[in-house]
């Protein structure tokens, strides 16, 4: 009964911190907003709208997957929420924090958060650009060290898509 009652109070705490970061810029805190941002910062990571839609039906707080795009859109133009930008696929959110890029791994679809050297958009800007800026994202492909590590010359390579599931070879 005591870890209820701990539980309880903790998540009620997270959801005036939620609650504050609304009103900080500007915005209601509405129900389906507070539960995909606080997903978001549980989950921790980079995920695609249906991955979230099926993990607040698992946990009994089912939302339409349209109130998930607008609670995300909304989250997104107002700072609260980052476009992870992995190239291909399903788009991919994540809790916004710093302002920072990514690596994903060829071999394994990891995606790593590397920081970006002015920690704010847009960080890099050619000397002639055909409009404004509004964000510069980078991404880097390579293979990751744990890839790396698991390497070797006597076993075929086994490429994974970013949700780790492995892609035929053709």
């Amino acid at each position: 009964m005591k870890n209820t009652k701990h539980r309880t109070a903790r998540t009620l705490s997270h959801e005036e911190t939620l609650r504050q970061s609304f009103e900080k810029v500007g915005l209601k805190a509405t129900h389906p907003r507070l539960l995909v941002l606080g997903l978001l910062q549980e989950l921790d990571g980079h995920h695609a709208v249906d991955e979230l839609v099926e993990v607040l039906t698992e946990r009994g707080t089912p939302l339409p997957r349209a109130s998930v795009y607008n609670a995300i859109n909304v989250c997104v133009s107002h700072g609260l929420v980052m476009l992870a930008d992995a190239g291909p696929g399903p788009a991919l959110y994540e809790a916004s924090g710093m302002w920072h890029h990514h690596f994903v791994c060829t071999t394994c679809g990891t995606i790593i958060d590397i920081p970006c050297l002015k920690e704010e958009k847009p960080c890099l800007l050619p000397d002639r650009v055909p409009g404004q800026v509004e964000e510069a994202q980078i991404i880097f492909r390579g293979i990751c060290n744990e890839c790396l590590s698991k390497n070797t010359t006597n076993t075929p390579k086994t490429v994974y898509n970013r949700r780790g599931r492995q892609k035929k070879q053709t």
